[in-house]
């Protein structure tokens, strides 16, 4: 009897375990399907609400809630299902949508435009991996770490690689005054401090049986003690409306100090034309008599600073070093005369608008440099006088990486074949110094 029950347990041992095993197998599926309908929905709704801050819908109020989808799937405690996967994929949709106006400078900006939206997709993952850990792992409060790495993260996105510093959340708010105030203390990342600690804040509101009917957490997970806020929830939504009140305080006392002299009146023009980086679409001359016309009635509203737009000074200006000689600067730049390197044409033209404006005129132009190190370009405005002449000239200093230059081609020359300039050069050069007009 002892014996025939021995032969016989394992293999209702064997059973128990196949039950058990295919219990939690229909689970692990049904929490899979689950987990990624949640977390790719909450990465969507984020990216579009991003998307909505900024133009050319410019909804800026709902920078204040755009990173809550983002910020459950840093609150819930287990992670889903794909959940990185999930995030990328809404983010690169948002990113795509946010950046589409780079593809109309020339043909080959659609794989800029992509590349770059590739790249930026990649912050808000980080944004939740790295959050995930500060919380679970290392027991950091919500409203604390999640508004520190986010903004660590825009730092990095704004020098990486020279980097891309547009779309910060504090970009979204350039109409509230009183908010961007703390500004002249912190930057703008002070500012996206504010707003990321509020939107933590209020994610932290959002109730658990919303995370379960959001499919974020499975059911089994309720709530072991009576619903409603913690006490560590209750510090951490206190501690922000305090900054938050703090960050308005300032705003309305700095903004009471202002003793502001007038200045200059300032005239700013703004034509239509797409800004090709390979060829000209239009002739260069109806850019520039579009632009005069422009200037004449900028002069007729007594305007004493007149700003040109980024580039829309249709002809280069070419200057070159001393010791360039002629047969140095064929073989610098094939396509152009030396001739030219010297000709005052365009210098005198800016001069002469300036005169004849009796205003002091800004002009966004491209700058070509050529000295014994080769050729560089510029993205710049130069500052010009009716009683001085050329007064100063700035050189872009921060440049869009894949839009106004490839990055890494002095380790990857490939790259240059995505350059929209010319097949060897990598794009613009960046200015060395700010300069005040």
């Amino acid at each position: 009897m002892t014996a025939t029950m021995n032969e016989t347990r394992p293999s209702a041992d064997r059973s128990v375990r196949d039950i058990i095993a295919a219990a939690r197998s229909v689970r692990t599926q049904t929490k899979a399907r689950s987990g990624i309908i949640g977390s790719l929905g909450m990465s969507c709704l984020s990216g579009l609400l991003m998307w909505l801050c900024f133009t050319p819908v410019n909804a800026s109020p709902l920078a204040w809630v755009a990173l809550v989808p983002l910020l459950l799937l840093v609150r819930i405690e287990e992670r889903t299902h794909w959940m990185k996967l999930s995030i990328y994929v809404g983010s690169l949709a948002s990113q795509l949508a946010m950046l589409q106006w780079m593809r109309l400078g020339d043909p080959t900006m659609y794989i800029a435009w992509t590349a770059l939206s590739v790249y930026l997709a990649l912050y808000p993952v980080a944004f939740v991996v790295i959050s995930r850990i500060a919380v679970h792992r290392w027991s950091i409060p919500l409203a604390v770490a999640t508004p520190i790495i986010w903004t660590g993260l825009e730092f990095l996105r704004g020098h990486l690689m020279t980097g891309f510093g547009w779309y910060f959340l504090a970009h979204s708010q350039y109409r509230w005054l009183e908010l961007i105030q703390i500004s002249d203390i912190f930057g703008a990342y002070g500012v996206s401090f504010v707003i990321v600690m509020s939107s933590a804040a209020l994610s932290l509101m959002v109730p658990h049986a919303w995370l379960i009917r959001l499919r974020l957490a499975p059911p089994s997970t309720g709530p072991t003690t009576a619903p409603g806020l913690t006490l560590s929830q209750l510090i951490q939504i206190a501690c922000t409306l305090a900054v938050f009140g703090s960050t308005l305080t300032y705003g309305y006392v700095r903004r009471a100090q202002s003793d502001f002299k007038p200045g200059p009146r300032v005239g700013l023009i703004q034509g239509n034309f797409v800004a090709s980086l390979r060829e000209e679409q239009v002739d260069p001359r109806d850019i520039y008599f579009t632009h005069m016309r422009l200037n004449a009635q900028a002069v007729r509203e007594h305007a004493q600073v007149i700003v040109w737009p980024e580039g829309m000074f249709p002809w280069p200006l070419l200057s070159k070093s001393g010791d360039v000689s002629d047969d140095q600067l064929r073989e610098l730049v094939p396509g152009v005369n030396p001739e030219m390197w010297s000709d005052p044409t365009t210098r005198s033209a800016l001069i002469e608008e300036s005169q004849r404006s009796g205003a002091a005129l800004i002009f966004g132009i491209n700058a070509v440099e050529a000295d014994q190190n080769g050729m560089q370009m510029h993205n710049s405005a130069v500052f010009v006088r009716p009683d001085v002449g050329l007064a100063g000239r700035y050189d872009k200093m921060h440049l869009v990486p894949f839009g106004e230059y490839i990055p890494l081609t002095d380790y990857i020359p490939l790259m240059r074949a995505f350059s929209p300039y010319r097949e060897s050069t990598s794009g613009l050069t960046a200015g060395k110094q700010p300069v005040i007009f």
